[in-house]
């Protein structure tokens, strides 16, 4: 198996976005994938002006990561965008039509 394929990618719709006041970066996601669902912690609050844009947006996800607490919450999974490490403000890497939800990538 190769390192890319150990990475399970899923698509998920981004359910509900909420504030997270004690961090300066992180907002807490509901993610829907199909059968089952998830919370993921994702450091949006200074790239976008309203985090609660992408509620009802499918975009991809790292779902086989091990849990991580932050600020009391354990986020299951990560949101995989891009643009971050390229210095520009992130965008959602999402399918170009709809999907259904839990569909891996590969």
């Amino acid at each position: 198996m190769s390192d890319l394929e150990k990475i399970d990618i899923r698509v998920g719709t981004i359910e509900l976005v909420e504030d997270i006041p004690e961090s300066n970066k992180l907002v807490k996601m509901t993610v829907d994938f199909g059968a089952f669902q998830r919370t993921i912690l994702v450091g949006m609050k200074k790239e976008r002006e309203n985090p609660k844009e992408v509620e009802g947006k499918q975009a991809l996800f790292v779902v086989n990561l091990a849990p991580k607490e932050m600020f009391g919450i354990k986020s299951h999974g990560m949101l995989w965008d891009i643009g971050y490490e390229d210095g520009i403000i992130p965008v959602l890497a999402m399918p170009e039509k709809p999907v259904p939800d839990g569909t891996r990538v590969g």
